[in-house]
């Protein structure tokens, strides 16, 4: 039974979003175009279930480039009209376009000039006919069984809103790193961190000379703690690497004669190296297919920058 029912609410909500995609004209352009030439905030606003999907649009909006707060449209009245600026635009979500406290702010928003969108199943309505364009979200039915509660009809509005936001998204030109810097503290964003940002450099990067006695190698390893050392040339260039595994095969090999040895005897020549603008999740697949666990940043000319390890990266994953 109640997998019958959960059949049934996701065909009309499915139906309903094929629905408006095939309403879609011009009038969405205009929408975009609207959004995209305001110079302030976009400010949100809806009452009841549409002011929570506004809620959700003002968040996207925001992360994705386009500056935006909800405004609770009754507390708009009550002294927050204050929040509004010249400059500034306002989506409204608005199912049947005649949500009074939404009306009354209409005033407002004119001596203010700022343009208004609408989102309402409502074409003819009182706010869409006040508004500088609407976006028709209707639906046929509810997924409700007494087709009364909110449900097809906030998930067109919420899929709508995601269609502005990644259409401001893409007319901003906003990119991987855009996306990074607004969220700094989230787990997307730090996969998508550039290695420049989490690689060990400066005092934290170990390197050695090519002429480096082995003794002192070992030292440079044991104080960096990464289970490697850079090789580089008297100019700065990489020569090479030298890992545990690395000395593990030399002592097994040369067994006391090691001690005598100097870096470049025993170093790694050519190895996996990537530039600092690679993404941090491109640096763990190149990792873990290599099965290597460090990887060494360099410039265009071959210099050392710093080194990546393994479980920095996978530090990124569990977050």
């Amino acid at each position: 039974m109640s997998l019958d029912t959960a059949r049934r609410v996701l065909r009309i909500e499915a139906q309903a979003i094929q629905d408006v995609l095939r309403r879609l004209d011009a009038t969405f352009e205009k929408a975009v175009d609207v959004l995209f030439q305001c110079k302030g905030r976009v400010v949100v606003t809806g009452m009841g279930k549409s002011g929570l999907i506004g809620r959700k649009i003002s968040a996207t909006l925001s992360s994705t480039g386009t500056p935006s707060f909800f405004l609770h449209p009754a507390e708009a009245l009550h002294g927050d009209l204050g929040m509004l600026a010249r400059g500034d635009a306002m989506l409204a979500v608005s199912y049947g376009g005649e949500t009074e406290e939404i009306i009354r702010l209409l005033e407002a928003l004119k001596r203010l000039e700022m343009p208004l969108v609408t989102l309402t199943g409502k074409i003819h309505s009182t706010l869409a006919e006040a508004c500088d364009v609407a976006l028709d979200v209707s639906v046929k039915e509810e997924a409700c069984s007494l087709n009364l509660a909110p449900t097809a009809s906030t998930t067109v509005a919420m899929a709508m809103g995601d269609a502005l936001a990644v259409s401001l998204l893409e007319r901003r030109n906003f990119r991987h790193d855009d996306f990074a810097a607004l969220h700094p503290a989230g787990r997307l964003g730090k996969k998508l961190l550039r290695v420049e940002h989490l690689m060990h450099a400066g005092e934290a990067l170990p390197r050695v000379s090519k002429d480096t006695p082995m003794p002192d190698v070992f030292h440079e390893m044991s104080a960096k703690k990464l289970g490697m050392t850079t090789v580089l040339e008297a100019d700065g260039r990489l020569a090479g690497i030298l890992t545990d595994g690395d000395l593990r095969r030399l002592m097994e090999k040369h067994r006391g004669a090691v001690l005598e040895m100097r870096a470049a005897e025993g170093m790694t020549k050519n190895p996996h190296t990537i530039g600092p603008h690679v993404l941090a999740s491109e640096a763990l697949n190149l990792m873990e297919k290599r099965k290597i666990t460090s990887v060494v940043v360099v410039d265009e000319a071959k210099g050392v920058l710093g080194v990546v390890h393994l479980h920095d990266l996978w530090t990124l994953e569990l977050m």
